[in-house]
């Protein structure tokens, strides 16, 4: 399959930091591409040279088959556009800041209401047009981002950590939406993430970076089958932990994680294996409760992250779990720091990568 960017060699600095070290990356065409990574490995910065935003200090860029050069970069600039993490939009409505960009590109106003009104349907906010785009919530106001990119059709769309911070329900949506216009128009996208399970279920192919390299790359099957030890270090910032499994009497899977913890998992698995349990999955609660998981482990909140609309716990029950709920359930339970809570979560929720 045909490319619509290739980067040879590429290298950004920044003064003393090198943010790009010797990138090469082909990006096919039509495809969704994740480049997965810790933050400050480089994802950013490749996707803004993707976006014509920053120029690599040595090696080149090819854009759909043309060499990026001073005499062509305008040109080519208008045919990618980026989706940045933290969403900025302006203060006016929502059909003004959609607009934005196709006004600058000389659209007609029939025209650009059409594309303002379809890329609205797409992203699930018909109707939104008139109001107030500062009013909406995160999750709405990060789907009026994409709208706005959604509306210039350019040939590659790149996004920056689409979905962090967002609550379950806008993140289902964003992804849902990535995968719809990739597979209606064909689109080719480019997403940067840290979150190692959209990168697996998501896009055809995948690209791990550390430390401003490639360290690995190919289709998620070929990255998470043999989990290399990049992958796992980075991965186990969040639920995924290694263990030794062996096979219950009853056909289940415990997997010892150490620290007295052991994880019963549905996936027959023995020996040395690496386990996830998403933070959506885990029920929290300050009391025992009866419940038919598996796993139920008794722990206190290290660590409170205010994420807007949700709040993500760190609880040490013996080895660190996050867990992810609503912030009325969080003020409701009138939770704090080394407050003690218990975890439940069932077997068929833990993942074997």
């Amino acid at each position: 399959m045909s490319a619509i960017a290739e980067l040879n060699n590429v290298t950004k600095i920044y003064g003393e930091i090198t943010a790009l070290n010797n990138i090469t990356l082909r990006i096919p065409r039509n495809q969704i591409f994740t480049i997965i990574g810790p933050n400050g490995s480089g994802k950013t910065t490749l996707l803004k040279i993707l976006a014509f935003l920053e120029r690599p200090t040595k090696g080149t860029l090819l854009f759909d088959g043309e060499l990026v050069k001073e005499t062509n970069l305008d040109r080519l600039r208008l045919n990618s556009t980026m989706v940045f993490q933290k969403t900025t939009l302006f203060d006016t409505t929502v059909a003004k800041n959609i607009a934005y960009g196709l006004r600058l590109r000389g659209s007609s106003k029939t025209e650009t209401d059409e594309k303002v009104r379809n890329a609205l349907k797409i992203v699930r906010l018909e109707g939104y047009q008139k109001r107030h785009a500062k009013k909406l919530s995160g999750g709405e106001q990060q789907r009026v981002a994409l709208a706005r990119a959604l509306a210039l059709n350019t040939k590659l769309l790149l996004l920056d950590e689409p979905t962090a911070n967002l609550d379950p329900k806008n993140a289902s949506i964003i992804e849902e939406i990535i995968a719809t216009v990739n597979r209606e128009s064909k689109a080719t996208i480019v997403m940067a993430t840290h979150n190692m399970f959209q990168a697996r279920n998501l896009p055809h192919r995948t690209a791990l970076m550390t430390n401003g390299k490639i360290s690995e790359a190919g289709t998620p099957a070929e990255i998470f089958e043999n989990l290399s030890k990049t992958l796992a270090s980075f991965a186990a910032l969040e639920n995924t932990f290694t263990g030794t499994a062996r096979v219950t009497e009853d056909g289940t899977t415990s997997v010892d994680i150490g620290n007295g913890v052991q994880i019963e998992t549905t996936v027959q698995s023995r020996g040395n294996v690496s386990i996830f349990v998403s933070p959506k999955d885990i029920i929290l609660s300050k009391s025992r409760f009866v419940s038919s998981a598996r796993n139920v482990f008794k722990g206190r909140i290290v660590e409170i992250l205010d994420l807007d609309s949700v709040v993500r716990l760190k609880v040490d029950v013996g080895k660190p779990f996050m867990v992810q709920i609503t912030k009325r359930s969080f003020k409701e339970m009138g939770l704090n720091l080394n407050t003690e809570v218990y975890l439940a979560f069932k077997a068929s929720s833990v993942q074997i990568i």
